[in-house]
């Protein structure tokens, strides 16, 4: 479904402080997970893990203009869906010690247990990357096609598309 007169009113707000490096790489993520592309997420990740944070930091202000966008079309979305669509979303993608720490932080992440979630990272901040870029995969892919997703994610991170 395409949305696109509305986006700069509720989507991220682009932000000079945040690199364009770091904006593509979570994209990047994203799409590789959207993608189910095994090469695309091998590429992306190092790159991620050179800049966890800010990229966790993007990831988690796609994640909230995803979910706003899931709210006001009606698509109804529980923290159940969202457990299964992130253990789903990374099966096969991670290795199992990796897929494990993501599908459970994101478990507890997802009915607000932040004190278990961080737990079950283990303290790799890598596993926050993976549950934020497959939960946005997941709940983009409920609302848009797979490239229309990649073009508004851009179009709201500030990207030229």
């Amino acid at each position: 479904m395409s949305e696109s007169s509305d986006h700069s009113t509720d989507g991220p707000t682009p932000a000079s402080d945040v690199p364009e490096h770091v904006k593509r790489t979570a994209i990047d993520l994203i799409a590789a997970y959207a993608d189910r592309d095994q090469r695309e997420l091998d590429e992306a990740v190092p790159r991620a893990a050179d800049d966890a944070a800010a990229v966790t930091s993007e990831l988690k202000v796609i994640a909230a203009f995803l979910s706003r966008r899931v709210q006001r079309t009606g698509v109804v979305w529980k923290p159940a869906d969202s457990r299964e669509a992130v253990a789903r979303t990374v099966a096969e993608m991670l290795p199992p010690e990796l897929e494990f720490a993501v599908s459970t932080a994101w478990e507890a992440h997802s009915v607000g247990e932040e004190e278990a979630a961080e737990r079950f990272t283990m303290g790799d901040p890598m596993v926050y990357v993976h549950m934020l870029a497959a939960f946005s995969a997941a709940i983009g892919l409920a609302v848009y096609k797979r490239a229309e997703l990649v073009s508004i994610l851009r179009q709201v991170t500030g990207l030229a598309d």
